[in-house]
This record gives C-alpha cells, structure tokens and sequence, in this order.
C-alpha cells in the first residue's frame, strides 16, 4: 500500500466512541462492593484511558451510588459522565442532582421491549412500553442534553417493535439509541444484522448514534460487538477485564485493541490511549477483587510468554512470528528497579504521576512513608510494589468505623505433634479491643478462625487466593477473598511483605466493605 492510499484510509476511518460501564454493570459482579474512593479512583484512571463515557452509577439505587456519581461529575472533567435510570420521573430527577456538576451530564434509561420481559417483568403491554418509553424521555431532555435510550433485553425482542419504538423514542428526543444483548443470546451474525434491520427501516435513525451493549454467556460479547459496528454501531458498551454479572461484559481492551490491530480489515479507530490499559486494568482488578486469568486476551500475564521452544526461537529472530501485539502497545512494561533505599521524595513524587495518581501533600507523605518501610524490607522496589501502596492510600479512607488488626502470631511447625495455633488482637468499631487463640489444620485456617471469634458479624470463607506482586523472594504478597458476610458476599484484599498479614488484611478489609456498605445502605435518596 502506497504512502498516499495509508494517509487516505487513516482519513477515512470511522471512530468509534468507548462507553465504559465498569462502575455500574461491572459493579454487579457477584462479591464487587467499591466504596466511593475507590470509583473516584477508577473514574480518574478511565479519564486517563481516554474512555469517551464513563457510566458512573445508578444514583436511585442507594444513597452510596448517589455518592458516588455526585462525586465522579463533580471530579471527571475531560470525560462525558452519564447514570442509569429507571424509566420514572424520580430516577431522572435523581439523576439529575447527582450528575448536574458534571462537564457534559448525561443520561441512560431503559425499558424491557422482549415479550418475555413484558408480560412476565414488567407486567406491560406493548403500547404500555412504548408510551412510558417516549414519555420518559422528553421528561429527561428538559434537563439533558445527552439521553441514551435502551431496549433492555433487545435481542429476543420483536424487530418491527423495536423499528416502531426507536422511531418515536427518537422523535421525543433521544439522541443513542442503545440496543443490548442482555442476556448474552444473540450471534454475531445476527446482532449485526439486527442493527442493518434498524437501521433500513427506522426514517429517522440518522439524528442518534446507535450504540451496542453485549454480555458474554456464550463468549460471544466481542464478536458481537465487532458484528455491530460493521452494521452501523458507532459507540460501544462494556467494561474493563469483561467484568460484569453472570459471565460478565465485552471486554473494552478486547476490542480497542482488536480494531487497532486488524485496521486494515476494520477502519475504525478509538481514542483509548493503549499504553494505558494494563494500568488500568490491574487497578480494577485489585480494587475489585476479581484479578484477570492468566491467559486473558490483550492483559493476561501471560499473553506475551512464550514457553514453546519454537516458539521461542521464532521470537528471538523476528518477534512477529508469533507477537501480533507488542507488550509496550497496552502498556506493559519489564519489573525492573525504579527506585531503591537511598531515592528521595522528589523522586517518589514523579513516579507517583508517571503512575496516573494525584496526591495531596498529606497522602503523599503518607505514601512516600510506606514507601521507605518496604525499602528496609525489600530490596528491589518495582512499579507494581509503589501502585499497590498508592491504590492503598486513595482508596482507604472512607470515615466509618472499622475493625482494625492489632497484632497476630501464628505458631506452626511440621509433624503431627505440632498443631497450628493463632493468636489474634482486634480493635472492634467500638474500639473496644478484644483477643483470642484458635487452632486449625493449617496455618491460615487457624489465623482467620481467630479473626472470625472475634469478629461481631457472621462470616464464612468462600474462596481464598494468594499471589505475589513481581518477582523474587521478597515480592510483596497480595490476597484476594471473598466472604459471606451476614448473608452478603463481599471481595476483600489485603497486601504485605508476609502471606499471612497479607491475609488477614484480606479478612478484615471485607468485613469493613461490609460496614461502609450498610452505613449508606438506604432505599434510595427519594428527598432529593
């Protein structure tokens, strides 16, 4: 290909707008419980990615969502901020008052359009649908100029419905239309042509952009997706690391970088900063709790390992034998020192930025402190290390109450003589300090029943892992579980330089999740 046939074809390539919904329907992830730091944390991060829609929340859910998003739109400033909402004048006006500080506030209803979500959900006819649908959005285009309308459960709806309701959804002033594979049902064939359908027969599809929104119950969510926009979608839905309810979402590094890749068959660009995915990526998923799959497309650790011997060979001597994505692409940079025992405080703040935080002076000193403990300990600093100390200090300062560890000491040896004995300290929310010793098979097993004696709620382990952040002996642990507490599943994670402490941070961390959630756990903040 010619210089002068590239430069036309970048010309013409169409953009695709990135709407990230990681705080919302990636929040549904079973055992998912962000308190407002950390969203605000993530928010930033997206901003930073170059996500041109960040789905901050559903304000009318709770008083904690409301929080949230409020704090999001009055924060996010390069990047459009918009809210689920019910088709009810509340939601909107909810949503509203939690998205009115926003840059560019927007707005996202939804209504069921299948027959199954009809009659059996909603309880609605048809036409019952369709009113609600128009009504509701000329409600939110008094105050929004942004209104996404959705056709909740669209791929098993009916399609001349679907071409009768967009049409006057669109003359009531919805400007994307958005239509989801809820259910993750749908082929790729037949999502795009489900578009191709709408798109001939609606008169006035012209005035919106039509947006898709794909789930992955049958690992279908990015394919579908990129059926979508060869059939006309220009903006599309899913989250980061494909998280999400049931099997999760589209996964957004999937498809940016599949479109970045294979532009010579898609002529699509984003305006996702790639370099800035892994960053990203690992921040939701230590923050969430839900850590990526080894293998995982685009972001896994081992996407770019090649353990074939030929393989090997053949990346030695050319690396696009078997590399079609460079690991600098989506940021993915060696673990090597960056700063040790004797860098100071100037040099800490720089890499603080490099690594996408903004700390006021108090956090900063904060953070910098813990920085030149782990340096006693730990000989090798790496970016990973200094990430997991600053996500600690953003996101670890919610103003409730917690459980606090005051000390623990864990006896084990080998043999059948030696039975593994825990001792544990905790300060309760009432500080009220309390103490006691369990024993178990195992080590572990022995700390967290010591912690649940002492612990006021009902809790039950249901899944425990353990990993380390980089390489080496003295690599910092990190564990990640998840805890039924008081019926509810809550992810916890705790980080340090031993397996153990790392794991009762861990045990602790998800019974406070437990705490800030119920603090702002309310119906829904109908006052305002």
């Amino acid at each position: 290909m010619t210089f002068w046939k590239k430069k036309r074809r970048k010309e013409i390539m169409a953009e695709i707008k990135i709407f990230d919904t990681t705080l919302r329907d990636g929040e549904q992830t079973p055992g998912v419980n962000l308190n407002v730091m950390e969203k605000l944390e993530i928010a930033r991060h997206l901003e930073r990615l170059g996500v041109d829609r960040i789905e901050a929340g559903f304000p009318a859910s709770s008083e904690g969502d409301f929080q949230a998003v409020k704090a999001i739109a009055d924060t996010v400033k390069e990047t459009s901020v918009i809210a689920l909402a019910r088709t009810s004048k509340q939601d909107i006006d909810i949503a509203w008052e939690a998205l009115k500080g926003a840059e560019e506030p927007a707005i996202h209803v939804f209504l069921a359009t299948s027959p199954i979500h009809m009659q059996y959900k909603l309880n609605m006819t048809p036409e019952e649908v369709m009113d609600t649908s128009v009504n509701m959005v000329k409600y939110a285009r008094q105050r929004f100029s942004i209104v996404e309308w959705s056709a909740e459960d669209a791929t098993r709806s009916d399609w001349d419905f679907l071409v009768e309701i967009i049409e006057k959804v669109i003359d009531a002033g919805a400007t994307v239309i958005n239509l989801p594979d809820t259910v993750g049902y749908t082929m790729p064939e037949e999502y795009g042509n489900m578009f191709k359908y709408i798109r001939d027969r609606v008169p006035n599809i012209d005035k919106v952009t039509l947006s898709c929104h794909c789930h992955d119950d049958l690992g279908m969510a990015v394919a579908n997706s990129l059926a979508a926009i060869q059939n006309g979608v220009t903006q599309v839905e899913g989250t980061i690391n494909g998280i999400g309810e049931r099997a999760g979402n589209a996964a957004l590094e999937e498809i940016a970088v599949a479109l970045k890749i294979r532009s010579d068959f898609y002529p699509y660009h984003t305006n996702l900063k790639l370099d800035e995915l892994k960053r990203t990526s690992d921040l939701i998923a230590k923050l969430t709790g839900v850590t990526v799959q080894p293998n995982k497309a685009v972001i896994g650790r081992h996407a770019y390992a090649h353990e074939s011997g030929i393989h090997q060979d053949g990346v030695l001597k050319n690396t696009l034998t078997y590399e079609i994505i460079t690991p600098e692409l989506v940021g993915v940079k060696s673990n090597s020192l960056v700063l040790g025992k004797h860098s100071g405080r100037h040099a800490f703040k720089e890499k603080v930025k490099e690594l996408g935080f903004n700390l006021i002076d108090e956090k900063l000193n904060e953070a910098f402190k813990q920085f030149k403990q782990l340096t006693d300990r730990k000989k090798e600093i790496s970016d990973d290390d200094i990430f997991a100390i600053l996500m600690e200090i953003t996101t670890n300062s919610h103003p409730v109450k917690k459980y606090e560890m005051e000390m623990f000491q864990v006896q084990y040896g080998s043999g059948t003589t030696n039975i593994p004995t825990a001792t544990v300290s905790i300060k309760r929310p009432d500080e009220q300090i309390v103490q006691t010793a369990c024993t178990g098979n195992g080590s572990v097993e022995a700390l967290y029943k010591a912690i649940a004696d002492l612990i006021i709620e009902d809790t039950k382990l249901l899944d425990y892992q353990i990993n380390s952040i980089g390489g080496g002996k003295d690599a910092l642990a990190v564990s990640n579980i998840q805890l039924n507490v008081n019926g509810e599943a809550f992810n916890g994670r705790g980080t340090a330089s031993d397996v153990l402490e790392a794991s009762a941070n861990a045990y602790i961390n998800a019974v406070n999740r437990y705490l800030i959630k119920q603090s702002t756990k309310q119906e829904s903040p109908a006052t305002i």
